[in-house]
């Protein structure tokens, strides 16, 4: 009995047999058509690759018109069609020239083991802006980042308008799908590119086929997810009451209420006055006082006591009044005695001679 391990593992080179006549010698019963609109700027690449795409669909007895007029492409079967999933490849092939993929990529399609996923990323954000910057973002410096990711993954990568084409095998589209809408969240691609490459390496070790390969896949945490910061002025919402708020008073209610609708002109005027003046003396006082700020002095630091030197060390009177006693004996720059008997002899010598 085989171990399980080796029952879930397909074989190295293993392919599936290609689908021949012999598998539906009848062919169809119904007749498939599937068209798809292109824009006008891909009207004349399509018209001068044309005759390729028809040749390479003529092989799998499907058959093909392009429409300059309506701006369409379709596909159908014929009585010869013998593989019924030939249309569906049909379609995608056509869906794939619309999208800008050149001919020699999109003609891959009808390949066995190859193939395609339209990515829609136009909605997945909402200002125009972000979207720019986060589609360059998937593309990278000189196409860099997109170059990585189709080595990473097998697949040919197209960015265009409001969506990415890609092509290649089933397991190199879903890594592709990843990527693309992580990169739309506002994911760098780089974090997804590092963990396909640490893959790649796991994959090539036969032995952690059958463990898993969390802990070697790295964990990136996001460092911007901070707390919110709280404004300073919160509205908090006031309870519902089914009564409309009270009438705010006007000015006549306000006069009637301090008095003031009941006297005359020359009085109001004089209590305006008076006010302004007041208010007048007000600032004037303020001022004073922050001019008189400079004048103040500041405030001394109590003065502290200096100790009185403690008389733990003793001096040595009896030391120093020897050293000042052969100081006075020695002169600066006096002579020896040995020095000076012998200058007292030579100068002996030379009264002698003379």
């Amino acid at each position: 009995t085989a171990d399980e391990s080796e029952l879930l593992t397909v074989p190295d080179g293993w392919k599936e047999p290609a689908f021949t006549r012999e598998d539906n010698p009848k062919g169809l019963l119904e007749e498939s058509s599937f068209a798809t609109l292109f824009p006008k700027y891909r009207e004349a690449y399509l018209k001068e690759c044309w005759p390729l795409v028809q040749k390479a669909l003529s092989e799998h007895y499907v058959n093909a018109t392009l429409d300059l007029i309506e701006g369409s492409m379709t596909v159908t079967t014929t009585k010869k069609t013998f593989d019924p999933y030939a249309i569906i490849r049909a379609r995608d092939l056509i869906k794939l020239l619309a999208r800008s993929v050149p001919f020699e990529q999109a003609v891959r399609i009808l390949q066995d083991d190859v193939a395609c996923d339209i990515i829609k990323i136009g909605s997945l954000v909402r200002k125009r802006d972000t979207f720019i910057k986060r589609r360059g973002r998937l593309l990278g410096p000189k196409g860099s980042t997109l170059k990585a990711l189709e080595l990473l993954t097998n697949c040919y990568i197209m960015v265009q308008g409001n969506t990415v084409s890609a092509l290649g095998p089933f397991s190199g589209l879903k890594e592709v799908r990843k990527v693309v809408l992580d990169t739309m969240k506002n994911i760098h691609p780089i974090y997804n590119i590092k963990t396909l490459m640490i893959k790649r390496e796991l994959s090539k070790d036969p032995e952690l086929r059958s463990q898993s390969w969390e802990r070697f896949l790295p964990k990136f945490k996001r460092k911007n997810l901070k707390k919110r910061k709280e404004p300073k002025k919160k509205n908090t919402k006031k309870e519902y009451t089914p009564f409309p708020p009270p009438q705010p008073e006007s000015q006549i209610d306000k006069e009637l209420a301090s008095g003031e609708y009941f006297m005359k002109e020359r009085q109001k005027k004089q209590k305006r006055v008076q006010e302004i003046k007041a208010k007048q003396a007000d600032a004037v006082k303020k001022r004073q006082e922050e001019r008189n700020k400079a004048f103040i002095p500041p405030k001394e630091k109590p003065v502290e006591k200096t100790k009185k030197a403690s008389n733990e060390k003793k001096i040595d009177v009896e030391a120093i009044k020897e050293k000042v006693k052969n100081a006075k004996k020695k002169k600066l720059g006096a002579l020896h005695v040995e020095e000076v008997k012998l200058k007292l002899a030579a100068d002996e010598k030379k009264k002698k001679k003379k």
